[in-house]
């Protein structure tokens, strides 16, 4: 046959990968071995779901397993699988460049400390690429199942920069990865007993055969081959015989992950419908957590037998997050994604595993508390989401939430809303919050003097997430939510009688400045008024209570959104020496245009941006000019 050979370059996240893990001192090498078998055992499964409408493509052998074999004197160690293999394309594909939307945080996050980025990239879950920690060259040799002898294809590189490709003949289907270890690895890799026990520690539960030749009397490996792993599905298992350690190894496994999980929660449902979950949530935040597009974590499995990996309808995305395996007695071996959607059984399936999940979530936060802050400090952001998505699970979702406020001041989102409820006075009957584009604008916004003056706590919330939270939970446990920047601030029984007549005599005595800043400011704003919220800022501004904020304006802007124009409410706080300073003002020019110095610097404080900022420069620049003079 002819065959075809050409030199490819690696895509530049790649070469950046394959430089850093080559030269890195990565402490735990044999995780390369880990990575390669639940890479063969996901090609087997691919293929067990793929021959479910075509039996043809086991070609005859539909016995799946992954062989670990090695070769001392030539100084390999061989992983193949006889799963689905790939073809020409799929190999450019899959092994030419890395396909994570996580890449370039993942570059962003390095250091330059090689320990500390070492770690990070067993975090990263590389894949196919750890093979480079032990190895100084790696040969691949796959042909996809369904597809002729002569369509083989070989791929060889020294992760250097360039990879070569070669059409060949590979009569079987499946994968064999070569990897020629480095002088340095082979003593300790090179032996039945350390591979072993290798796949032991990290793959006994993959749920296929792992096999190695026996060993000989002379300690030598024979013809003879054997499973090494129990092969067992763990989560049909009862859970009595499974020890934490197994569950650890078995996340490590579904998960690809280097790191332990920070909490699991297994269960058998029984009756009319029946299904077994195993689902993780993991320690540390994926680098792709912030593409929704992303597929989930969760595996399908019906009767033992995997479906199809991340299946979105089986977990909703503001749990995206969560990692394992769903088994259905139910299901119809043939189910596809089209079938899944709006099926009774898979509705009823991902209704009680996100009941499970958080049910996890409120033991972590009732019993360890330390443990559930690291799950949000890692996760908050994406769980926020979650009032938004999931109207039946809203009340439940709300307890879960933390955040920043006035009670600490502090960044650290710790506060939950049955917190701030406990400590309300006597009087308050609703929850205050702010939000912001970040904490400190939040924290020192003035729409929180009189707040803050009568020891009101205010919910800080500076992630861009939470203008989406608060616009569809607007109350809990009876208590209404409301923004401390938005509409009329009315505090209720917290106010006494003197304070409201207070503020109408100071309203009434400020009746014609108001007037003559509304004419100044004209269109620009949709009115002026006293304000209830300042004490020592001379203006705010305030929107409407179903406005948009100012800075998330902008930002859909930039994106290219349409944004509905809306005219911001003018609050001046006529007690301020500016204020004092301005009424004095006679000349009707320089009012105007102190009036508009002072609107576009409310606008800042809020996030805004203004629509002339040469304009605000000069007007800046002559009112400094003036008080020099």
């Amino acid at each position: 046959m002819t065959t075809h050979k050409e030199t490819l370059e690696f895509q530049a996240e790649v070469n950046q990968l394959l430089k850093l893990m080559i030269h890195s001192l990565y402490s735990n090498k044999e995780i390369f071995l880990r990575e390669l078998i639940s890479n063969a055992s996901d090609a087997c499964d691919k293929l067990r779901f793929e021959a479910l409408g075509d039996d043809a493509l086991f070609e005859g052998d539909s016995d799946l397993s992954v062989e670990v074999d090695f070769d001392a004197e030539a100084g390999t160690l061989t992983v193949r699988d006889n799963g689905i293999g790939m073809s020409r394309d799929e190999v450019i594909a899959n092994i030419g460049t890395i396909a994570k939307s996580g890449t370039r945080e993942f570059f962003e996050r390095l250091s330059g400390d090689q320990a500390k980025d070492a770690k990070l990239i067993g975090q990263f879950g590389v894949g196919f690429y750890s093979a480079f920690i032990v190895a100084e060259r790696v040969t691949l040799t796959t042909r996809r199942a369904g597809m002729g002898p002569e369509h083989g294809v070989r791929w060889d590189s020294d992760g250097t920069g360039a990879y070569t490709l070669e059409t060949i003949e590979v009569p079987e289907r499946g994968t064999e990865i070569v990897l020629h270890l480095r002088e340095e690895e082979r003593q300790d890799l090179l032996n039945a007993w350390r591979l072993r026990s290798i796949v032991t520690k990290y793959s006994d539960h993959v749920p296929l055969p792992i096999r190695m030749r026996k060993q000989g009397e002379d300690g030598k490996p024979g013809d003879e081959w054997e499973t090494v792993n129990k092969a067992s599905a763990l989560w049909q298992r009862p859970k009595s015989e499974i020890t934490d350690e197994e569950y650890t190894a078995f996340y490590k496994h579904v998960g690809h992950d280097f790191g332990d999980p920070l909490a699991w929660t297994h269960n058998r449902v029984e009756g009319r419908l029946e299904y077994t979950s195993l689902l993780y949530v993991p320690a540390k935040a994926p680098f792709d957590l912030w593409d929704r597009d992303h597929p989930h974590g969760v595996k399908l499995y019906v009767q033992r037998v995997f479906i199809m990996d991340d299946a979105e309808q089986l977990m909703p995305r503001y749990l995206r997050f969560v990692r394992g395996v769903i088994d259905s007695n139910d299901l119809p071996l043939n189910v596809s994604r089209e079938i899944l959607q709006g099926n009774r059984i898979i509705d009823q399936m991902r209704s009680g595993s996100v009941k499970k999940v958080l049910g996890l979530l409120e033991d972590l936060a009732e019993k360890e508390p330390e443990k559930y802050q690291a799950f949000w400090d890692e996760f908050g952001r994406v769980l926020k989401e979650g009032p938004g998505e999931d109207f039946a699970n809203r009340e439940q979702i709300a307890k879960l939430l933390r955040f920043a406020s006035t009670h600490t001041d502090e960044e650290t989102q710790n506060v939950s809303l049955a917190e701030y409820i406990a400590r309300m006075p006597e009087g308050q009957d609703k929850i205050y919050y702010i939000t912001a584009d970040s904490f400190l604008a939040a924290k020192n916004s003035p729409h929180l003097e009189l707040l803050r003056k009568k020891g009101i706590e205010v919910l800080l919330l500076g992630d861009r997430v939470d203008e989406w939270l608060t616009a569809h939970l607007q109350e809990f446990d009876g208590k209404s939510l409301v923004s401390a920047a938005k509409g009329d601030l009315d505090l209720g029984d917290i106010e006494s009688e003197d304070e409201r007549k207070s503020q109408e005599e100071t309203e009434k005595a400020a009746e014609g400045l108001v007037g003559r800043i509304k004419t100044a400011l004209g269109e620009r704003v949709d009115d002026v008024r006293v304000s209830h919220r300042l004490t020592s800022s001379p203006a705010c501004i305030v929107l409407g209570e179903h406005d948009m904020a100012l800075y998330m304006q902008q930002l859909l802007k930039q994106a290219g959104h349409e944004v509905p124009t809306t005219k911001p409410v003018l609050e001046i706080n006529p007690g301020h020496p500016m204020l004092t300073r301005l009424e004095g003002e006679s000349d009707d020019t320089r009012f105007a245009e102190w009036s508009a110095l002072l609107l576009d610097q409310a606008v800042l404080a809020e996030g805004g941006q203004l629509e002339d900022p040469a304009g605000f420069v000069v007007r800046l620049n002559q009112l400094m000019l003036a008080l020099a003079g």
